[in-house]
């Protein structure tokens, strides 16, 4: 019918995952440990449900946990951090040619990425290339760069992420006004030289849930 009404394929690979265990038991309603999407949505950001599933192969069994959401939810973090940087390096991007082994990278990043989705769709290793990439691509952002290549990291790195339907949404951050008026009011402590007054507002803002992080454009709130 989807076909019918939208005139594309419905899918071209259909794959049946592994048996779930919760907390290395068996899933079943007689030990009351059944629970549905729905449930889960309720509790956790489902693009760490999937950046879970995805850690491991299909055809093996995975284990649930909330701690492995959990988990799954910081390497997404540090995935999405790595996005954030290559997107705002580019505004600071110049001309150089001193980008030539970072985008001989790329290329290699691109082809074991590929050998990993094809061996049987391996997502475990192909998600193993992605934290590679963005050691790389944070290590290659501390300094100037050209921007052919920082938008040529953006590109393939949004590409490779997209492949396994991650960072597909843009994160939208709502902060409370009284943090960020803290982070504004730290800014210009840190402009006056005010260093104490500075490391304060960071310790009150740690104790909001929020840390700061001093990039190039600016400071930056993230959840903690």
């Amino acid at each position: 019918q989807s076909e019918a009404a939208t005139g594309h394929p419905f899918a071209r690979y259909w794959m049946h995952n592994g048996y779930i265990n919760v907390d290395n038991q068996k899933m079943s309603k007689s030990l009351n440990n059944f629970f549905t999407v729905r449930d889960i949505a309720k509790e956790f950001d489902l693009e760490a449900v999937r950046m879970f599933m995805l850690s491991v192969q299909y055809r093996n069994p995975v284990n649930f946990s909330r701690d492995m959401i959990l988990q799954a939810q910081s390497a997404l973090e540090r995935l999405r951090t790595a996005k954030e940087r290559l997107a705002e390096a580019q505004s600071a991007a110049g001309e150089t040619d001193q980008d030539a082994a970072f985008l001989a990278q790329l290329d290699e990043f691109k082809a074991r990425f590929c050998e990993a989705m094809d061996d049987d769709l391996n997502t475990a290793d192909a998600i193993g290339v992605l934290f590679d990439f963005a050691r790389a691509a944070n290590t290659f952002v501390t300094e100037p760069r050209g921007r052919a290549a920082i938008e040529a990291g953006y590109t393939l790195f949004s590409e490779l992420t997209g492949v396994l339907g991650l960072l597909i949404r843009e994160k939208t951050d709502a902060f409370p006004v009284e943090a960020t008026e803290l982070l504004n009011e730290r800014q210009a402590a840190r402009k006056a030289k005010n260093f104490a007054r500075a490391d304060e507002i960071r310790d009150a803002l740690k104790d909001m849930g929020f840390t700061v992080e001093d990039t190039a454009n600016g400071p930056k709130l993230k959840k903690i």
